[in-house]
């Protein structure tokens, strides 16, 4: 190949499971990278090409500002030559707090303000003061936050029991925190006696505190001896302390323990928009700030459209693209006010897409790490034009992808492979569509969907009647049990709020499998997610004599060097950081006291790095082979016990959490999107582990846009017919054959995938 300035040159890749791979990747053109869950692909793409480019940026600013800044690794590579700054659209959930909505997001929301503070009538001031951030902006009555909440003194207390005997059912002002010891000792209440027979003084006391101009004194003890402070009264301290400040700074508590002993309400002076209802008499149009946040975005727009005034007119063309981008994207049901975390997968992906469309930059790489996952198929049309207005700016797309839709509008497609882990890692592909032969993604292209043409009886269900969260529209339906269920529609029908809340609602032993990480740590492996650690630890203790813990690299068989991390990472000012493997130990994490130790033959780390279906040979326990059976029925066979979970693809977490749940008995297992980071190849693995399940007796219910799941499922729901407030009513209710004849968008594609 000529090594042109117009492509980006790799050589000698080695990160992770790269097998020293070189790449030229042209620019100005939409790659999309494809293969197994776990060939390489986000080795090549993110831990390499996105982590150089970063890395490289970053030395661009003075020193003591990439201080301040985040610090990249050099990757291991031997060459990467004509990198341009990326801009990375991941999956991973947007961050942000509880109160970051679309408009905040899209920064539409300063816009707006600053419309509401030039043009609107009667003026009030400052675009700052229409925020619930302000503290004139924000309702005195719900300090912003659009509800009333307050504690529930009959989910705070139980009056059958004694202060000792935890009456006060909130953990930190129970008898184990020191505010619930204070209580007990400082001398004002009787911690023996049931609250019920309190006298109605005392009672008054201990909830409500001293009487207005009263005080209590209530001596705090320590090992010091008494110090003087006040009783201030249950209800006004849980008030004070855990309603009316920031709790995500506390340890001890969270928000959802807050809320199980509250009582929350729609806010009555600012009716849940939680500004000033000096702010809302402000209006333009006839329209409040709090109406503006709460209109379906093409409304906006019309509105925005409408202003004629020439300062307003000027603002309002600033904002006007960003909502049309949104409206582009598919996303015309959102509202501004909509909170960011309350979007499904897709539909967060879309926006975080949209956002960057607005930019004028070019000549810089965009990657993409599965843009279709969470679309309706309908859907991926849009994403594909957004795709090409991306690269004909004279930018570089690179797609992470299995969707066979987007593969085929690829300028050039490089496939991992051949296997995945240990057996990937390998380009075994790099050219135009039209040249792709013999390989997982080749035949996945050719395939015809399968549709179940004997799906399984249905004898009993599980009924809902009236579900109206979110966008459901007083929704009956009964869901078949025994079978497997797939739950579609568009992004914003009503899918998850049917399955994964008002169903959950219903049916709370459900076992949910959804789109999240798992905690992963470097010291986190496949053998201590799956809980058969301690066993192959308690196995060699057994067989040498030795203590359990001489077997864990995080206690007694830690290499003393590195403390059982593997590797050292000298800390070099203002250098980027390093990480070298542990000479003392070889990168093993152990001792070699623990290394010297056999069963079987094989010491502890031969036996970690034994794949998952070599250790089904060579394991003898039940419980072990159980749980390794689990991750072989699962497809993940190929890894080995001892890979860090911080390793593993987002297709391999997403079959590791459901391999973690298999060994429940369940009854019904929900699943968001199982497909999501799945080759079609790895698709087929995981449909058989469905039909495992079912046919043990259990009950499978996924919400899915993959039509090869749809296809193969025994009953097929159908939610719509649009997004947001056109959605959430059943369009379809039946079986793969019968959706053949049904007129939905649905069974549109369905259709197409069987011709």
């Amino acid at each position: 190949m000529s090594e042109r300035k117009d492509e980006i040159i790799l050589r000698g890749l080695t990160e992770n499971n790269l097998k020293n791979i070189d790449l030229n990747i042209p620019k100005e053109k939409i790659i999309l990278f494809t293969g197994l869950s776990g060939s390489g692909k986000s080795s090549v793409v993110f831990d390499t090409l996105a982590t150089e480019s970063r890395r490289q940026m970053t030395l661009n600013y003075p020193l003591y500002v990439r201080n301040q800044m985040p610090r990249y690794e050099r990757p291991h590579a031997d060459l990467m030559q004509n990198l341009s700054p990326v801009i990375v659209v991941e999956q991973r959930p947007i961050g942000g707090n509880s109160r970051s909505t679309v408009g905040t997001y899209m920064d539409i929301d300063p816009l707006i303000r600053l419309l509401f503070s030039r043009i609107g009538q009667p003026p009030i001031g400052s675009a700052t003061d229409f925020s619930i951030q302000s503290s004139f902006g924000r309702c005195p009555e719900c300090g912003g936050f659009g509800e009333v909440i307050a504690p529930d003194v009959n989910k705070l207390v139980d009056f059958d029991k004694s202060l000792r005997e935890y009456a006060v059912q909130f953990k930190p002002l129970s008898p184990s925190g020191w505010q619930g010891n204070w209580m007990m000792t400082c001398g004002l209440f009787d911690p023996d006696l049931p609250l019920k027979d309190y006298p109605e003084e005392k009672l008054r006391l201990l909830l409500y505190g001293p009487r207005e101009g009263e005080r209590a004194y209530a001596p705090f003890h320590t090992k010091n001896g008494p110090h003087n402070a006040e009783w201030d009264g249950l209800l006004p301290r849980f008030t004070r302390v855990y309603i009316n400040r920031d709790i995500s700074k506390l340890k001890q508590v969270s928000q959802e323990d807050v809320i199980a002993v509250s009582t929350h309400s729609l806010c009555p002076t600012c009716q849940g928009s939680g500004l000033n209802p000096q702010v809302l008499e402000c209006r333009i149009n006839g329209l409040n700030i709090a109406e503006y946040d709460q209109l379906e975005l093409p409304e906006i727009l019309k509105e925005l459209k409408n202003i004629k005034e020439p300062m307003g007119e000027s603002i309002a063309k600033q904002a006007i693209p960003y909502v049309q981008q949104l409206v582009d994207m598919g996303l015309g049901y959102l509202s501004l006010s909509r909170k960011m975390g309350t979007l499904s997968g897709g539909e967060a992906q879309r926006v975080k897409i949209a956002r960057h469309l607005g930019s004028s930059l070019n000549n810089i790489t965009y990657i993409f790490d599965e843009p279709s996952a969470g679309l309706h198929q309908e859907e991926v049309k849009l994403l594909i034009q957004m795709l090409k207005r991306i690269k004909d700016q004279h930018n570089t797309v690179i797609v992470i992808e299995h969707n066979l839709s987007v593969i085929k509008v690829a300028d050039e497609i490089i496939e991992m492979g051949p296997g995945a882990g240990v057996n990937g890692g390998k380009v075994v592909y790099q050219g135009k569509l039209e040249g792709l032969t013999n390989t997982p993604t080749a035949k996945a292209l050719k395939q015809k969907i399968q549709i179940n043409k004997s799906p399984k009886g249905r004898k009993s269900y599980f009924s809902m009647r009236g579900a109206r969260n979110n966008n459901l529209k007083n929704v009956n339906v009964d869901i078949p049990k025994d079978v497997l269920v797939s739950v579609c529609g568009v992004s914003g029908s009503g899918k998850s709020s049917l399955i994964l809340e008002a169903f959950k609602e219903r049916y709370p032993d459900s076992i949910t499998v959804g789109q999240g990480g798992i905690g992963i740590s470097s010291r986190s492996t496949m053998a201590t997610y799956m809980g058969i650690m301690d066993d192959i630890r308690a196995t060699f203790s057994k067989a040498t004599g030795q203590p359990a813990g001489l077997f864990s690299f995080n206690s007694l068989g830690a290499c003393p060097v590195c403390k059982g991390k593997g590797v050292i990472t000298p800390e070099v000012a203002f250098a980027d950081p390093v990480t070298i493997p542990c000479e003392a130990c070889g990168g093993t994490r152990y001792s070699d006291e623990a290394l010297s130790y056999r069963y079987e033959g094989k010491n502890i780390i031969e036996i970690l790095e034994l794949t998952i279906d070599e250790a089904a040979d060579y394991l003898k326990q039940q419980k072990i082979l159980n749980r390794v059976n689990t991750l072989k029925d699962v497809g993940l066979g190929y890894l080995t016990l001892g890979q860090t979970t911080s390793s593993l693809s987002g297709g391999e977490i997403q079959r590791l959490k459901l391999a973690s749940q298999l060994q429940k008995k369940g009854q019904i297992y929900l699943l968001d999107e199982p497909s999501l980071g799945l080759h079609a190849e790895d698709d087929e693995k995981l449909l058989n582990v469905f039909q495992t399940l079912v046919n043990k007796g259990n009950s499978v219910i996924i919400v899915e846009h993959n039509l090869d799941f749809i296809a193969a499922s025994d009953w097929i729901i159908e939610m719509g017919p649009g997004g947001g407030k056109q959605g959430g009513q059943i369009l379809f209710e039946g079986t793969p054959e019968e959706m053949l004849n049904a007129e939905t968008v649905t069974a549109k594609w369905l259709n197409e995938g069987v011709r």
